[in-house]
């Protein structure tokens, strides 16, 4: 009996002891929702002049995968989003889908370089402007934001379907690449009310600050 309220007294201790919180996103998130894609349209991707449609199904794809892609590697410093442990299980579920995409994208370089040296480098400058295109700066909270909840819905998309799911959320995707605030404080730019005191030589006497040249002014 003495050796269990020890071990209560112990758990109850460990319990009590601070633990760092995950990060949040304690913000309310703009609506970046966007239409389903019915072709490989302008501002979809990279361009690929004379595509089919099976090659711009797989290039929509590899779009929604690079941007996937990207988010997982830039937003970890938010580990509740889980879009590093979404990506890689997306990559598992639906790896037969995505090397079919892979390989057909391959073919459309291919025809449309005939010397294999310049398809292998049209493919791989294919990849590096793809996945370019999904950096964000500005806009990195939304992106981070969408790209946990678009990741969620992959997650769950049957096998074989990977490449309609793209083209139903790809546009989303994309959207949330465009800085936008918080919905809760929209249209209140809390920076242009901000008065800020001046700081140049004329505002000091003998290493003390005047008053005058502070927000009273």
């Amino acid at each position: 009996m003495a050796g269990l309220r020890v071990f209560v007294l112990l758990l109850f201790g460990a319990l009590m002891i601070p633990h760092p919180a995950a990060a949040q996103y304690f913000w309310l998130a703009p609506d970046f929702k966007g239409a389903p894609l019915a072709s490989y349209e302008p501002g979809a991707g990279v361009a690929m002049p004379g595509a089919t449609v099976a090659e711009q199904r797989a290039a929509i794809a590899w779009n929604m995968r690079s941007g996937l892609n990207v988010a997982a590697l830039q937003c970890g410093n938010e580990p509740v989003l889980r879009t590093l442990e979404n990506y890689n299980a997306i990559l598992s579920n639906h790896s037969t889908e995505l090397k079919s995409v892979l390989a057909t994208l391959t073919g459309y370089f291919k025809r449309v370089n005939k010397n294999p040296r310049l398809a292998d480098r049209a493919l791989d400058s294919f990849g590096t402007k793809t996945y370019s295109g999904f950096s964000a700066v500005s806009g990195l909270r939304g992106f981070c934001t969408v790209s946990s909840q678009v990741s969620r819905d992959g997650l769950f998309t049957p096998r074989g379907k990977f490449a309609e799911f793209a083209a139903n959320q790809l546009r989303t995707l994309r959207n949330s690449l465009i800085f936008k605030g918080d919905q809760q404080f929209r249209g209140v730019s809390q920076l242009s009310r901000l008065r800020l005191p001046r700081l140049d030589e004329q505002c000091w006497k003998k290493n003390r600050y005047l008053n005058i040249c502070g927000f009273n002014n």
